[in-house]
């Protein structure tokens, strides 16, 4: 039976070590880290399992996980906050400082910039409750509107978006909804901050409660009544009070004043008839 011979390829990498035991850039343009930390990179090399070396030479490029992390913070929402960029991108050099190869010639500064950053975004995705996919059809759909919008000079209808798309109008429909939850607010979300900077406020703290009335609302619907109640008896004024502002019905409005259903009709017929007579003539003073 014949044998067949498995040949095995190794690849081997130019080493920029010169004689002096000295890693060198590629390019020739220094060595791939500084001098005063090189002795710690080739102890922490020769025993990679000691964890005091590696938080050394963290320490050592701290400066340049905040300089990145700042530079992306800057950029995003006022929801992120900045130590959580930070924290990610630590994880992120802590990654480059084990993996990085002091033979290969690549700058050290080089290298990391690449695994803190990618660190930061990876973070970024899993703070992010929508998923990629939602946001990027989301921005679609913005766009799209935008730019019909300034074609047509109005907005566009969502037949006009989904031919402008090459959508059908249900698969449309499903990128709306969908897209819609993308605007959620958290109400932690800081709104303002005075400038002593030890008092801020939030989107908590300026939502309106629409279980109470605002003030001037209050006085605007108490002269409405007082207007509308002038001149009526008792029982007329509490026909309208309780049909326009309690909301009841004519049957409940009968069984609380002991009247009939068809009375409350009639009695509320004639109110409005004689009230439309009475503003007719004070028609100017509600002109704004």
């Amino acid at each position: 039976m014949p044998t067949t011979k498995t040949e095995t390829t190794t690849v081997t990498y130019e080493s920029f070590i010169d004689e002096n035991g000295i890693p060198q850039q590629r390019n020739g343009s220094g060595p791939v880290v500084d001098l005063d930390i090189l002795p710690v990179w080739q102890a922490f090399k020769a025993s990679p399992d000691r964890d005091d070396l590696r938080n050394q030479l963290l320490e050592h490029y701290l400066p340049v996980v905040k300089v990145h992390s700042e530079r992306l913070w800057h950029r995003l929402p006022d929801g992120v906050e900045l130590d959580d960029l930070f924290s990610a991108g630590c994880f992120g050099m802590i990654n480059a400082i084990c993996a990085f190869d002091l033979s290969r010639g690549i700058k050290f500064e080089a290298y990391c910039v690449t695994r803190v950053r990618g660190a930061m975004l990876d973070e970024l995705r899993h703070m992010d409750w929508v998923p990629r996919m939602v946001r990027t059809q989301a921005t679609k759909l913005y766009n799209a509107t935008n730019a019909l919008a300034a074609l047509l000079q109005r907005h566009p209808t969502e037949e006009e978006l989904a031919e402008h798309m090459g959508l059908e109008m249900p698969e449309l429909e499903k990128i709306m909804a969908t897209s819609s939850g993308i605007n959620l607010i958290s109400l932690d979300k800081k709104k303002w901050q005075n400038s002593d900077g030890n008092k801020s406020m939030t989107e908590m703290d300026i939502v309106a409660d629409k279980r109470f009335a605002s003030p001037s609302t209050r006085l605007a619907k108490n002269d409405v009544v007082r207007l509308v109640t002038k001149g009526l008896s008792r029982s007329e004024r509490l026909i309208m009070i309780l049909y326009y502002f309690e909301e009841m019905t004519m049957k409940e409005i009968g069984a609380t004043l002991d009247l009939s259903e068809s009375r409350v009709s009639q009695m509320h017929s004639s109110i409005v008839h004689r009230l439309r007579s009475q503003l007719e003539t004070r028609r100017g003073e509600f002109r704004v």
